[in-house]
Parts: C-alpha cells; sequence; structure tokens
C-alpha cells in the first residue's frame, strides 16, 4: 500500500526576501517542483519588473506558473488557486513534491482557508468601477463602504485592489462581498500542507529592493514597460499596475525624469513589502518564521523544520 503523499510546503516571503533561492535550494534535496504564488510572475510581459526567475536562476528545477498568461488577461485569485491544484496533483504524479512560492497572501489564503466562489465581472462593470478608482482612493473606500461596510471595515488604508473588488461585486451581483466570502471551504487540508514565513528586518530588506531594482534597470526594466505601453493595453489590468510600469512608461513617453521614475517605483517597492510584512504578521500568526543569519538564510535549517 502507498503510504500518503508529503505535505505541500508553503513559502511565503515579502518581495527581494530570498524565496527563489531558498526554494531552488528546498527543490534540490526534497525532489521538489516549484509553483508560482506571485500574483505578477503570472504575466508574460514581466519578466524583468516581477523579477520573475530565469532559466538560470531555476537550475533546472521544474517551474510551474510563471509567465503563463498575457499581460492583457486578468488572473483572478480563483484562477490561480485552481491551477495551482492542478500543478500540485500533477506534481505529486510524478513522485516529486510541490513547492508554492510567492507573497501573495491572498494565493496562500485561498489554499489552507477557502476561496468563496465569485462571478465574473461584466466589462460594463469595470467601467463603472474604474470610474469610481478615477477618484481617488477615499472615494473608492466610500463607494466599498456602501456596498459592504462590514468587509470594507477590515481593509487597510491604500488597499485599494481589495477595495475595488468590494465595489464590483456590489455593482455586479448587489450583494456584499462578505456573504461570498463566508460561504468557503480549504482546498488544501490542515494535514496536508506546512507553512513558512521568510521574516527580515525592514531596513535590510528595504536596502534589498533598492539594489534588486537598480538590477532590474541595468537588465532592461525600462524596454519592458515601453513594450508593455506600445501594446495600448486597459490601464486597469493587473499587469498595467505592476510595480514600476506606471512610472517607468511615463518616462518612456517623456512625462516625468527617469530618476524620479526609478524613486518612485522604489518607493512604491517598499510600501508594497511594508503591506506584505503587515498581511504575513496579521494573517499567517502561526506560520513558522525564517530569519537571516548574517545577512543569510540557513538552509539546512529550514529542511530540518520541514521534515
Amino acid at each position: 500500500m502507498s503510504s500518503a503523499p508529503k505535505p505541500v510546503i508553503l513559502l511565503a516571503g515579502p518581495t527581494a526576501s530570498g524565496k527563489t533561492g531558498l526554494s531552488i535550494a528546498l527543490a534540490r534535496v526534497l525532489d521538489g517542483e516549484i509553483i508560482n504564488a506571485d500574483s505578477m510572475q503570472i504575466y508574460a510581459d514581466l519578466k524583468i519588473l516581477s523579477a520573475r526567475p530565469g532559466e538560470d536562476e531555476q537550475a533546472g528545477i521544474p517551474h510551474h506558473l510563471f509567465g503563463v498568461l498575457d499581460a492583457g488577461e486578468r488572473a483572478s485569485t480563483g484562477w490561480w488557486a485552481r491551477a495551482a491544484m492542478d500543478a500540485i496533483a500533477d506534481i505529486r504524479a510524478r513522485g516529486n513534491r510541490p513547492i508554492i512560492v510567492g507573497g501573495t497572501g491572498l494565493y496562500f489564503e485561498a489554499l489552507t482557508q477557502g476561496l468563496a466562489v465569485m462571478p465574473e465581472i461584466s466589462p460594463a462593470t469595470r467601467a463603472k468601477a474604474d470610474a469610481v478608482e478615477a477618484d481617488g482612493g477615499d472615494a473608492l473606500r466610500i463607494a466599498a463602504d456602501q456596498h459592504d461596510p462590514e468587509a470594507t471595515a477590515k481593509i487597510k488604508p491604500n488597499d485599494n485592489q481589495r477595495l475595488r473588488r468590494i465595489v464590483e461585486i456590489g455593482i455586479e451581483t448587489g450583494r456584499p462581498i462578505s456573504e461570498f466570502q463566508s460561504e468557503t471551504r480549504p482546498m488544501l487540508a490542515a494535514s496536508d500542507w506546512t507553512g513558512l514565513v521568510i521574516d527580515l528586518d525592514r531596513d535590510l530588506l528595504y536596502e534589498r529592493i533598492e539594489q534588486r531594482f537598480d538590477a532590474m534597470m541595468a537588465a532592461g526594466a525600462l524596454d519592458e514597460a515601453r513594450a508593455l505601453a506600445a501594446r495600448g493595453l486597459e490601464a486597469s489590468l493587473p499587469s498595467m499596475k505592476a510595480i514600476g510600469v506606471p512610472p517607468l512608461i511615463a518616462a518612456s513617453q517623456c512625462l516625468i525624469k527617469l530618476e524620479d521614475a526609478i524613486a518612485r517605483a522604489k518607493q512604491d517597492s517598499r510600501r508594497y513589502a511594508k503591506r506584505q510584512l503587515t498581511w504575513f504578521r496579521n494573517r499567517m500568526t502561526d506560520w513558522p518564521r525564517i530569519t537571516l543569519q548574517n545577512g543569510q538564510i540557513d538552509t539546512e535549517d529550514v529542511i530540518s523544520r520541514i521534515g
């Protein structure tokens, strides 16, 4: 009789925290294959600006759900969760261990706590939500509060993506999003996964973010943003809101100075990392933490904790 498969490894961490390197090291030792849980690394057009691991970084380890969608598409949490579960099944069928790595907290939450089945959002509803969002974050929060005050009260300032989702669901269905969210169940059983969070000192993390963005610029991030702009895609698409994309497009069109665009992108990255750290602290309270020793992750220690 075959034994039960080993638990799926869920590796979360903020941007620029060293997730890619650690996931590769784990995969080598644990016969693993890696599944992407970063909402921007899904898009083929964002190879540089999403810090998607290249072939050299992948080191021959199979990678899944990286660069699989066009920038003109919208990857919902539901789409990702279903694709991730399919990948988990395929990896296990080969006798290997799935390692899910990324920084998008909602993705991990969908697997471990459940995902509400949400209706498709029509183009007409998106247009209405665009009009609300164009008036700024305060207007978006007011509109969200009108549709679902319970859900809106739980959302941190400046989290416009989640506020917009409340507005979209409210406009589309006339129902509060919290009603849909109450009808959830985990996609992975509690015994079928083990989670870890990389926890960095904020100053060190900010330093790494700035260094990485400089490396992105040297690798051609401006050209990547320029190519996106040339496609004439909707500004409301997730890919067009990716960190670094709006300011670099503005710089490529000579609307702002390049140095100002870089400064803004770095600031946006730091703010995003801060939101990630807050999410992990508040929503993944019981996940074991991985800390750095002398600026490095002790891979052997992490492996010993996973089992």
